[in-house]
């Protein structure tokens, strides 16, 4: 069930029109009454063919002009209206069960408070099979107005008790950190205009692609402005920016002015401090679990990068920071992968802006690294190769999994959900980017002998799992690629035991295909040769640093175990 309370309005006849009229489509049937104040004391305009919804507006407003006449400062935002809606899959609910509903939630709201006789004037109207409309005028009995301070928070804690009490579909409890959805006015407009989105969530979309290609605020505004869109932002006498507001070419006001929406009106996380403290952080000077053996492209930057996510998950302000930066590594993704992924990946970037968001503070420091590789990604002129691209693409779904566990056991209902939604759309990116990898490899799988070799080292390496891999349409490929890793010096044993401590296979759909997109990561280095990194260490020690410290350098890394 949907309890909307809409802003304040001044027109209570305007809003009776539209109530017992015929809808903008025609789809009002039979308005009526089925619920109000005490002492309505007159009939219905929906049934009665002599009432007139002026009367019944001068009735409901009689408060109002009272107080009004009394006092020099007149009222005028004192209509309160909430449409309450079940879900469509609910069943139709009689007009005594509305009429009871729309009484607990005026009760809930502070409209007419329990055992209050001198509460507000309000009426709850029918005109359909799915939804009431609840009308009040937001002056008591006593000319006071009413406390609808937080009556949002109180409404939805009545309205989740009226789903258990009469079975319907449970809605999850709000956070304030919600979006605000279209008015009426704006999707009507965009209607009119042909556009596919509202002008609000169109440049939502904007604004987040162009995250991962700002350095800090001001380059923001440059590139939004770069791409058409008009911005106005707001400057002290310093010239420091103080605020900024977007607007949508086209989007015109009656006068023929462009209107323009400020950041925080557009999304709660676009507010200029907001993007300040997500911008403007420290880079740290290089990534700190990148390899230096191959020159690494942004591509596998960005892996190395959520390699290290789960370590900064265990403190909430750098969990909730991470969790940011991956919303702009995933938009950034989605904006350089080829074009047969962009729909999936468009689709995960949109889903994820929900569950970038939470009432945890972020400390976006914790996060650089993470978001360097966004930008990185974001300013790169070459596209990724296939192996490349689906090997980030399993390390994001796992990174998303990561992301939608963390708010579960914070008991973000909204961003789990996002995150779960996210995760659908990357695991059909990831496994459309990885199954022509997969059929390259399988036609190079190795013969029986090496295959039923390499199967021992699964057993051994992951037991828990090692049915489940074999009895994947991928082993052959992931054979493939331990064959491939050997042939370069490294022991398959080792690296399907380091990939299954990398990523949990217990939630892997399918684990062979998993373990390819890690192995090849890990892999693609060649084995560290323990020898020359002795002989290394052993002519950079310093002179006269005493034999202890060459020999302890030598046995670290195994060398007298060589000889």
């Amino acid at each position: 069930m949907i309890a909307a309370i809409k802003p304040a309005g001044s027109n209570t006849r305007g809003l009776l029109a539209y109530l017992y009229g015929p809808g903008r489509h025609d789809e009002h049937t039979d308005p009526h009454i089925v619920a109000g104040f005490a002492m309505l004391g007159m009939p219905d305009p929906g049934r009665a063919p002599d009432a007139t919804l002026t009367q019944l507006a001068r009735h409901l407003d009689e408060p109002v002009h009272l107080r009004n006449s009394e006092f020099g400062r007149k009222v005028t935002d004192h209509v309160w209206h909430c449409p309450i809606r079940t879900a469509p899959e609910d069943r139709h609910l009689s007009d005594t069960e509305w009429a009871d509903i729309a009484q607990r939630i005026v009760e809930a709201a502070g409209i007419a408070p329990p055992g209050d006789d001198l509460g507000c004037r309000w009426i709850a109207v029918r005109h359909a099979d799915d939804h009431i409309h609840i009308l009040a005028t937001t002056v008591r009995e006593d000319g006071r107005r009413p406390r609808l301070h937080d009556s949002g928070i109180r409404v939805g804690d009545a309205r989740r008790q009226i789903e258990t009490d009469y079975g319907l579909r449970q809605l999850k409890k709000g956070d304030r950190t919600a979006g605000r959805r279209p008015t009426q006015a704006e999707m009507h407009k965009a209607q009119r205009l042909s556009w596919e989105q509202t002008s609000r969530d169109w440049l939502q979309d904007r604004i987040r692609a162009a995250i991962p290609h700002a350095g800090n605020t001001e380059e923001l505004l440059a590139y939004l402005e770069a791409m058409g869109i008009a911005v106005k932002p707001r400057r002290g006498p310093s010239g420091d920016l103080l605020g900024y507001a977007a607007g949508r070419p086209g989007d015109l006001n009656k006068d023929g002015e462009q209107i323009f929406h400020p950041g925080g009106k557009i999304a709660p996380d676009l507010t200029l401090p907001k993007l300040k403290a997500r911008l403007e952080t420290t880079a740290p000077e290089e990534y700190p679990t990148a390899r230096r053996d191959q020159p690494a492209t942004p591509w596998y930057q960005a892996i190395d990068a959520l390699d290290a996510l789960h370590q900064g998950m265990a403190d909430d302000t750098h969990a909730q920071a991470h969790i940011t930066a991956l919303g702009e590594l995933i938009e950034a993704t989605a904006q350089k992968a080829p074009a047969h992924l962009h729909a999936e990946l468009r689709a995960a970037s949109q889903a994820f802006a929900r569950a970038q968001r939470s009432q945890i503070r972020a400390e976006n420091q914790a996060a650089t690294t993470l978001r360097r590789a966004a930008r990185d990604i974001a300013h790169t002129a070459a596209g990724p190769d296939g192996s490349a691209l689906a090997t980030l693409l399993a390390t994001l779904v796992w990174a998303t999994i990561v992301a939608a566990r963390w708010h579960e056991a914070k008991n973000h209902a909204h961003q789990t959900e996002a995150a779960r939604q996210t995760l659908h759309h990357l695991q059909a990116a990831a496994d459309r980017a990885l199954t022509p990898v997969v059929t390259s490899l399988t036609t190079r799988r190795p013969n029986d002998q090496a295959r039923r070799t390499l199967a021992h080292d699964v057993r051994a390496a992951v037991p828990d799992h090692a049915d489940r891999i074999l009895a994947d349409p991928a082993w052959p490929a992931l054979a493939t690629v331990l064959a491939d890793a050997e042939a370069g010096g490294h022991k398959p044993h080792q690296l399907l035991k380091e990939a299954a401590a990398q990523r949990e296979l217990t939630t892997a759909r399918q684990p062979a295909r998993v373990l390819i997109a890690r192995i090849q990561h890990t892999s693609r280095n060649p084995a560290p040769n323990l020898r020359a990194e002795a002989a290394r260490r052993r002519t950079t020690l310093v002179n006269g640093s005493g034999s202890t410290q060459l020999e302890q350098g030598i046995c670290r890394y195994g060398v007298s175990r060589l000889h």
